[in-house]
């Protein structure tokens, strides 16, 4: 399969690179508009440079070849753009988190695949943890259902330095704010592993950290995000982020393994990728988030430290329809 990649010079492009080669592929052809993407020579260095998108499709157009796939890392709000532009040149997309900051792009993306007859494809390789595979079939399982809903408390700490908010991630009108720049992937987990969104409470929110409840089918959820060093466990390295997801009062671990990308790119080429279909109630909910008004939360503190950090040795938990692509 031939590819081509836009946002070569950002900071989860390598892993792109990574799955495609060692998957057997090939990138023909980059994108983006800073030139620093000698991170090619450790993959494909024959790939071709371009300073934009639109002038790649146009000179494989010229007489370069076909694209099988386009590969987007570009910033968050190019996203919906870079998507459109993909699929109307006849290849398929395969779009880092969030898909786009606003669902009625899902809406719109919808018209342009029916239109060219080529997918969309989402990265949320959450999905693909093997620990957290075992952990949906457990709670899916009947024999373990509960009356009641499971208490559920996650956090993120991710730390970032003062370069993050001078740059278009801190810029929520780009970014679409910390729920759908760093959290995007961790509610749609969520959403995946305890039902649909009933209800939510938003206790704070900030350039720094969010944090609320979340009402779900299955679970009731206190959630945080940080990307505030000082907000870290004194037991964690400070360039390490933290996770942590804490069911009923078992720590379930699930640091992510680096092979997740070459596992969403396997689905993708198997037919079993995550489509608009699959990636959409957690764009909605990011979205809600990002807008929700802020209520004060009575019972507690607004420090993460509260939430609880001990962990508890446990073994705990992809899905999508098969469709063939054209």
């Amino acid at each position: 399969m031939r590819f081509a990649l836009v946002g070569a010079a950002g900071y989860v492009a390598p892993r792109h690179l990574e799955a495609i080669r060692d998957l057997g592929h090939e990138v023909v052809a980059v994108a983006d508009p800073h030139d620093s993407v000698g991170v090619l020579d450790r993959y494909f260095p024959a790939a071709a440079y371009y300073p934009d998108l639109e002038s790649l499709i146009d000179d494989l157009r010229a007489g370069r070849g076909a694209l099988d796939f386009v590969s987007i890392c570009s910033p968050n709000d190019l996203h919906e753009h870079h998507i459109r532009l993909s699929l109307e040149a006849g290849a398929h997309a395969i779009c880092e988190k969030p898909l786009v900051l606003d669902p009625a792009g899902l809406d719109r993306l919808e018209r342009v695949e029916h239109a060219s007859g080529r997918r969309v494809f989402g990265v949320l390789q959450l999905r693909h943890h093997e620990r957290l595979l075992e952990l949906r079939r457990r709670l899916l399982d009947p024999s373990n259902h509960s009356a009641e809903p499971h208490h559920v408390v996650m956090t993120y700490v991710t730390p970032r330095g003062a370069w993050y908010r001078d740059s278009w991630k801190g810029d929520p009108s780009r970014s679409g704010g910390l729920a759908a720049n760093i959290g995007v992937h961790l509610f749609d987990l969520l959403l995946w592993l305890f039902g649909g969104f009933r209800c939510s409470t938003l206790h704070s929110r900030s350039d720094v950290r969010m944090g609320g409840r979340l009402e779900l089918q299955r679970a009731r959820v206190d959630w945080q995000l940080s990307i505030d060093g000082t907000d870290l466990p004194d037991s964690q390295s400070p360039d390490q982020p933290f996770r942590s997801l804490r069911i009923d009062d078992t720590e379930v671990p699930f640091d992510a393994p680096p092979d997740l990308h070459r596992a969403v790119y396997r689905s993708v080429l198997d037919g079993v990728g995550l489509g608009i279909r699959e990636v959409r109630a957690a764009v909605e909910l990011v979205h809600r988030l990002q807008r929700d008004p802020i209520e004060e939360d009575p019972g507690s503190r607004s420090q993460l430290a509260d939430s609880g950090y001990a962990a508890v040795d446990s073994s705990v938990l992809h899905g999508a329809t098969k469709a063939p692509l054209q």
